[in-house]
């Protein structure tokens, strides 16, 4: 079981919030997002499922019915729905008014773990302390996900009686089953997380139930010393936990969806790396998906890197709006800001040229997959300008054309070393290109007349012209260009974008560009971005299908100087 597609709606801090288009390829769905953006209310939503499949939460009690729907409802006055939708097309919708109606999904189709799973030290001294726990119906499940998961030393129990069963049952030791079905899986996974270095190899020796008053013996070997549970540290114990929570219900959820906040606690770097890998791929049943969330460097390198993972962020939304989160591109580098902030790119990406680009932008940029480059998304071409403007910075940046001429790109590329001005008004006058889509269209085999389109576009061009003219120069006014104090002394600069000659001269000239009828000129200085856009030949075409063709990628790459090209060609 996998989920494609998860919708809630008044639920905890989300009025309306869905998740679409998770591959069903994705065996790991990784949240990321800063502290408090939202991500274990998304783990809230699949235990309020699976409080409506088991119904044993105890809300048919009155006293427990209000503090029941006060936690997972936003608003007590409006009504609350989740759902799901699966890979094979299955919908699952738990409301208010059929909470009580046990939905057709199966009893294991959810299991999950709270980020307060750490048990410090083992505290039980003989079997049955912990009460009888019904492993099927998972009922020693916190039943919210702010409370402790107490599972740690149930699990070591399950593990316990199985082991008794099978001695009764075959004609094995108990000492040979412990080896096969529990001590040699998780030295191997042990192994494989932490390394097999004499200083840091971890190996379990022995699991011995708690009897005759004292706690259960579970005993690894650390370099030249055994050591107790008692005395891992944090970080040992949260993986060992992990484990022996699977392993001992593995058997009850092979068609499940996995949610487990946090992993990565207590671990650094390159352990939270390991610990995903080996959860993800070896301890995950193929038919299963693990949703957890994180913040760590580890776990968004993990899952940058594989293809069986999707990575969701949830960060700087406002979820008092509907939202519509969607798979992030592997190659967006902001994935990583929620370990390492903005400050600390150049760090990250040492030996990269990092381009801070406009908005959606970024996503046009990146599929063309110049190499050595990535591109960061800023919120417009202001913030841009400012990050890259000193001529000291590491980032470079790239910004619209505009209502710029020719020769405020010239001083711009001069006196701003860092900043890249498109030579088209925006990044769609390049995918809307005729030459981009001739190569576009030929690629599909369909017809295209490129001169038809040409002429299309001047006459849509003309159409509009004299609602832009006017207004140029006061447009000019809002760009940041050359307003540092430096250039108090260089007035020519300084009012080139103030309502002044200089202002004045530069929007003649690139209202004469509009007002040409020969493509080359006009075309620089019209926005395909606003206009032009009821065109036959651009209709239902994506624009990031057009960011995928040679030409495209040809231009970029001479755009940022990668191929030899002159400031004549402007």
């Amino acid at each position: 079981m996998k989920i494609s597609k998860i919708q809630l709606t008044n639920f905890k801090r989300f009025t309306d919030l869905l998740i679409d288009n998770v591959p069903d390829t994705s065996k790991l769905v990784l949240l990321i997002g800063s502290n408090g953006s939202g991500k274990s209310s998304l783990f809230d939503a699949f235990n309020f499922i699976i409080a409506a499949i088991k119904s044993d939460v105890g809300i048919h009690i009155t006293s427990k019915k209000e503090e029941f729907w006060n936690y997972f409802k936003k608003k007590n006055n409006l009504p609350i729905s989740v759902n799901i939708t699966t890979d094979n097309n299955l919908e699952y919708a738990i409301t208010d008014t059929n909470f009580n109606r046990k939905p057709n999904i199966s009893l294991t189709a959810l299991y999950g773990r709270t980020s307060f799973r750490q048990i410090p030290r083992l505290t039980r001294t003989s079997l049955g302390q912990g009460g009888q726990v019904d492993f099927e119906k998972d009922s020693d499940r916190p039943k919210f996900f702010i409370e402790r998961d107490n599972r740690f030393e149930n699990d070591v129990e399950q593990i316990t009686e199985v082991i008794l069963k099978e001695v009764f049952r075959s004609q094995q030791s108990s000492e040979q089953i412990i080896q096969q079905k529990y001590i040699i899986p998780i030295n191997s996974a042990l192994e494989r997380i932490f390394g097999n270095e004499n200083g840091t190899k971890l190996q379990l020796i022995e699991i011995i139930p708690p009897l005759e008053g004292k706690v259960a013996q579970i005993n690894f070997r650390k370099g030249n010393s055994e050591i107790h549970y008692n005395y891992l540290s944090a970080g040992e114990k949260e993986v060992f936990n992990l484990l022996i929570n699977l392993l001992s219900r593995a058997s009850l959820y092979q068609d499940t969806i996995y949610f487990v906040d946090e992993m990565d606690l207590h671990l650094n770097t390159k352990l939270q790396y390991n610990l995903l890998k080996e959860i993800t791929e070896n301890w995950i049943p193929e038919n299963c998906q693990l949703w957890t969330a994180s913040h760590s460097l580890g776990f968004i390198e993990y899952a940058k890197q594989t293809d069986i993972a999707s990575i969701i962020d949830f960060d700087d939304f406002d979820f008092d709006l509907p939202r519509v989160l969607t798979p992030e591109p592997k190659d967006n580098p902001e994935i990583y800001e929620i370990a390492v902030g903005k400050e600390f790119l150049p760090a990250l990406f040492q030996q990269m040229n990092i381009y801070f680009v406009e908005n959606k932008d970024r996503n046009y940029y990146a599929t063309v997959g110049i190499d050595k480059t990535v591109f960061v998304s800023e919120n417009n071409r202001d913030n841009v300008y400012h990050k890259v403007k000193s001529k000291e910075t590491n980032y470079k940046g790239i910004v619209d054309r505009d209502f710029l001429s020719d020769d405020d790109i010239l001083q711009i590329r001069q006196h701003y070393p860092n900043l890249t001005v498109l030579d088209y008004y925006s990044i769609e006058n390049y995918l809307y290109h005729p030459d981009n889509l001739s190569e576009y269209y030929s690629s599909k085999d369909e017809a295209f007349d490129k001169e038809k389109y040409i002429i299309l576009l001047t006459e849509a061009k003309n159409k509009i012209k004299d609602s832009i003219i006017p207004a140029l120069s006061m447009n000019r006014e809002s760009y940041p260009y050359f307003r540092e104090p430096e250039y108090n002394e260089k007035k020519e600069l300084q009012n080139r974008f103030k309502n002044k000659q200089e202002n004045v001269e530069q929007s003649v000239t690139v209202a004469e560009y509009l007002n040409s009828n020969d493509f080359d000129s006009y075309y620089k200085s019209l926005s395909m971005k606003s206009y032009c856009t009821d065109l036959p030949q651009r209709k239902d075409i994506r624009k990031s299908d057009l960011a995928k063709t040679q030409w495209f990628k040809t231009k970029m790459e001479e755009l940022l100087n990668l191929k030899q090209r002159s400031n004549e060609n402007i």
